[in-house]
């Protein structure tokens, strides 16, 4: 199978776990305050990480050149994972997944064709207005009662935003050393940034109310969201560019609308999977040469 397929498949795994973590990240956020609680998935994440690149033979060193905008990766990754347990806590997450998920590939050419100066290409554009509508599907944007409005969907907008900023920063990785070793070194700036945020004594009472359900969610938002799913996606900016990896964002609608229904009983109606089907159908106009 050629590099770019494989590229293609983890990528669409990683998306359907990424669905998974909305209604998991909402189980978290009842816990804490959202930079506790980010804080405590980064710190897990970068421990979680370490033995996997140290099992790759990953070098862990980046070059000096590169120092900067890792700190700048940093800094949105942790406003983004901010913003992500915000909404969660004050918004739905079936909701939220869509409204991110969908804006995140949008805000990421928009920001490329302002710093590349360019234009998508026809299949771009057809993809682009695909997804929005995709959007405005799942979010029932033609009734006056739109989950558009609902409490905590300013925080997923923003999230989407400074999304699109990591995605151009992340897309640099390979140029300073081992895409995995930049994720690392990210993941471990986050957690000094959000602890410097969040304090001890929060971390330390989040800690105190945790149970089974918690450290089971914070293991799969750690671990297998951020660790594999997460680490995956960053390497595939690097291989495919920042917008054509985004563009595979418009399938994670469907997945957390689905798992929001199994997990937290929301309820799915005919929107979620003719929004699902034309996020789908996104992806593969972006992607079609």
């Amino acid at each position: 199978m050629k590099k770019q397929n494989l590229l293609i498949l983890g990528l669409v795994l990683s998306m359907f776990t990424w669905g998974l973590s909305w209604p998991s990240g909402k189980i978290l956020s009842s816990y804490g305050s959202a930079s506790a609680i980010a804080c405590l998935r980064f710190i897990v994440t970068f421990l979680g990480l370490l033995p996997l690149l140290l099992l790759l033979k990953q070098p862990l060193s980046l070059k000096k050149d590169g120092y900067l905008t890792l700190i700048f990766a940093g800094m949105c990754m942790s406003g983004y994972s901010y913003l992500f347990f915000n909404g969660l806590k004050y918004g739905k997450p079936g909701a939220g997944g869509v409204m991110v998920t969908t804006l995140n590939p949008v805000f990421s050419y928009l920001l490329g064709i302002l710093l590349n100066r360019k234009l998508p290409t026809r299949n771009e554009a057809i993809g682009l207005i695909l997804g929005l509508l995709a959007g405005a599907v799942l979010l029932h944007a033609w009734n006056s009662d739109s989950t558009l409005f609902n409490p905590g969907n300013s925080f997923f907008i923003l999230a989407s935003i400074t999304w699109a900023a990591l995605s151009k920063f992340t897309s640099k990785a390979g140029k300073y050393g081992s895409s995995i070793s930049f994720s690392l070194w990210m993941y471990l700036i986050c957690s000094l940034l959000l602890l410097n945020i969040a304090g001890f004594a929060e971390i330390d009472n989040v800690i105190k109310k945790s149970d089974s359900v918690f450290w089971l969610n914070m293991f799969f938002s750690a671990i297998i969201t951020t660790t594999f799913a997460t680490s995956f996606y960053f390497y595939s900016t690097t291989e495919l560019g920042a917008e054509k990896a985004s563009s595979f964002i418009f399938l994670v609608p469907l997945s957390a609308a689905l798992s929001s229904l199994f997990l937290l009983q929301e309820t799915i109606t005919w929107n979620t999977i003719l929004g699902g089907v034309l996020g789908a159908v996104a992806v593969f106009s972006i992607n079609k040469k």
